[in-house]
């Protein structure tokens, strides 16, 4: 493949990376690696905010489900 045709991902990718580096410049925030579990929570909590947020709006309330009991057979 041609290397024309990942032109634009590759300036995207370089672009996003560049807004990184310059806001840890800006406020003087250092690198902070993640391990996988923390990112996976961080990406639960800002999923389950959002969501609260559109549910607020169109006039409902989430509420956590309960686990289910097993079944007696």
């Amino acid at each position: 493949m041609s290397p024309d045709k990942f032109k634009g991902a590759i300036t995207a990718t370089a672009h996003k990376l560049a807004r990184y580096v310059y806001a840890m410049l800006k406020h003087g925030e250092a690198y902070v690696s993640q391990s996988l579990e923390q990112y996976e929570a961080a990406t639960h909590e800002r999923i389950e905010r959002t969501l609260r947020k559109k549910a607020r709006a169109l006039g409902y309330d989430l509420v956590p489900r309960q686990p289910l009991s097993p079944a007696v057979s």
